[in-house]
């Protein structure tokens, strides 16, 4: 049975929201990984977002889950199950796993009172025996059981869900068996309890669905664009959340014939990456805040001698170690402003789990174009969560740069040409030796201090990127075409605001989305051409100074009096609260006469 439509939220995407939670070790992760797995095998889409406490091993641990008839890329306003393995310090997830009085709080019976921070939420409290149940099913795990439970609850087959724990089961057949059993007793448990929420749709098959879909991580999907673009070296130091992408990364390079070598640290790594690209082959590195910071000097040198590398930043809480395991899009001022002297890079940034595929590979593409560093701004929202996407396009061809032919007549490496992009001599190549590195130089590489060379350098590098043709994949523009109040956002926060817009213009206030995918170089004329027609501009980020209201005032002249909403993770912007701030701006703006 679907759930009717919310008259409070009129336009919101009809779905399903659940909270898997427990203390670190109680296997909420895996259980929230095969609801999904088990969702997508049904027909369903969703998304799992990860959440943890700061330790490094142990803790309180959730599972965000989401599952719905389309592609869904953030989580909802509140839950409608919360399901704890058991309440060890889960009063910490208070703000984060919001519930209501339609919802189902579900704890283990002898794990004792449930947390005042959830209880008082009004939701309804069911204590089951849970660990009782696992037990007595031959020796089940009881995330297990909270697997049958959470997905009986969801709606998601149970054929889809033991197809999942089979594919993903690497132990014995007799545990297996064990915890299949576990997992029907779940299903059991949901059957018996009386009054539960409907399931939010009947399942479609994927074929009915439209074809195939993909189940990954932003991390793997960052990983599987950079390979799709050509990417065959990566060098880097572990970090969090940045860690899975290099983890993912290291056999699929091996299938390719190409490496990955894990560096002494973050310096280490970029200047690998900028000799391996010297050499002919494309490269990446990929990081958090802390180590993009280490990395400046190694970028600045790439610049200077315009050697093409990109630069994955997993962005997270910050300052300095700050909240490793939390979102926050707080690392962009420092990307496109955070090198001395004047060095121009391409900064882009996907706007959602699958985009991080299309513009990793994108991001390849322009840096061996444009023998430039590329600076991914990813974050630990997209990066660590989970979603069922629709099957990318079919891969581009492999970015080419402009290769020097062997003993070419009066060979200049860094000739001052009218795209600004000049061959660039593989070594070895005969009859085109080079000077490169991080002084400044003539044409021909020859170190100078003159100050004809370097204002000539100066204009050969920043023009390239200003020059280049990038086509419509720098923002996507959504919304009303004719509204003349805009939201602007970038990254993961698109997603939210997409909804909230949605939501708005159900609720009757029209408002035009602009989601910039390349904020460096910043096109001022192509941002002036999405907001022809808008008056006021709503400028929407996750983090504290309003980073991205900071950079757009600084390059461009934006319409009306451009305002900002942002708040510092580890909250995550939800749709219901941008989409009442969207409809409360609006009304603002009208009752003033602004947009009369």
């Amino acid at each position: 049975m679907p759930l009717p439509p919310d008259p409070a939220r009129p336009g919101a995407a009809r779905s399903f929201s659940l909270a898997i939670a427990g203390s670190g070790g109680a296997g909420v992760m895996t259980a929230g990984t095969l609801l999904l797995d088990a969702a997508a095998r049904a027909g369903l889409y969703g998304l799992m977002v990860r959440t943890s406490g700061p330790q490094i091993r142990g803790g309180e641990a959730a599972a965000l889950l989401r599952l719905g008839p389309r592609a869904l890329a953030t989580l909802d306003d509140r839950f409608d199950v919360l399901l704890a393995i058991d309440w060890l310090n889960l009063n910490r997830f208070g703000d984060e796993i919001p519930i209501g009085p339609g919802s189902l709080l579900i704890g283990d019976a002898d794990a004792g009172e449930a947390p005042e921070v959830f209880v008082r939420q009004g939701a309804r409290l069911l204590a089951l025996p849970l660990k009782k149940t696992a037990k007595a099913a031959g020796g089940g795990w009881v995330n297990m059981v909270a697997l049958g439970l959470a997905g009986a609850l969801a709606g998601v087959p149970v054929a889809a869900l033991e197809a999942a724990l089979r594919a993903s089961w690497k132990r014995s057949a007799e545990a297996l068996a064990a915890n299949l059993a576990a997992l029907q007793q779940g299903v059991a448990l949901a059957q018996g309890i009386a009054g539960e929420r409907p399931p939010p749709l009947a399942a479609a098959t994927p074929a009915a669905a439209g074809g195939a879909r993909w189940l990954l991580s932003g991390n793997e999907a960052a990983g599987c664009g950079a390979l799709r673009g050509g990417v065959r070296f990566v060098a880097a130091y572990p970090i969090t959340p940045a860690t899975e992408l290099l983890e993912w990364m290291a056999p699929a390079l091996t299938r390719l014939g190409g490496s990955l070598l894990q560096a002494e640290d973050e310096l280490a790594s970029v200047n690998m990456i900028i000799g391996a690209s010297y050499g002919g082959v494309p490269s990446l590195t990929a990081t958090a805040g802390p180590g993009l910071a280490l990395m400046t000097e190694g970028i600045g040198l790439a610049v200077a001698a315009e050697v093409p590398i990109v630069v994955v930043d997993v962005m997270r809480g910050g300052p300095s170690t700050g909240i490793p395991a939390k979102s926050e899009q707080s690392d962009l001022s420092f990307a496109v402003d955070g090198l001395h002297g004047d060095a121009p890079r391409l900064v882009l940034a996907p706007n959602g789990i699958a985009d991080c595929l299309a513009t990793t590979e994108w991001a390849v593409q322009l840096a061996e174009a444009l023998q430039s560093p590329a600076l991914l701004l990813s974050d630990q929202f997209m990066g660590q969560s989970r979603a069922v996407i629709d099957r990318p396009a079919q891969a581009a061809v492999p970015a080419q740069r402009l290769v020097a032919e062997a003993h070419a007549v009066d060979y200049l490496r860094y000739a001052d040409t009218p795209s600004g992009v000049s061959p660039m001599a593989i070594p070895g190549t005969p009859g085109v030796t080079y000077t490169a590195d991080g002084l400044e130089h003539t044409e021909r590489g020859i170190p100078s201090s003159q100050a004809r060379d370097h204002a000539r350098q100066l204009d050969k590098r920043q023009r390239k990127l200003l020059l280049h043709d990038y086509g419509p994949r720098w923002a996507d523009i959504e919304g009303d075409a004719e509204a003349e109040l805009a939201i602007v956002t970038f990254g993961s926060t698109t997603a939210a605001a997409r909804e909230a817009v949605e939501r708005a213009a159900a609720a009757g206030t029209p408002l035009r989305l602009l989601s910039i995918r390349l904020l460096a170089p910043l096109k001022p004329e192509l941002v002036a051409q999405a907001l022809a027609g808008v008056r006021q501009v709503l400028v929407v980020e996750q983090n504290h100074g309003g980073q991205l209201l900071r950079y757009l005032r600084s390059r461009c002249d934006l319409p009306g009096r451009p305002a900002g909403l942002h708040r510092a993770g580890p909250l995550p912007l939800r749709p219901g609260e941008l989409c009442s701030a969207f409809v409360d701006w609006a009304a603002a703006h009208a009752e003033s006469g602004v947009l009369a």
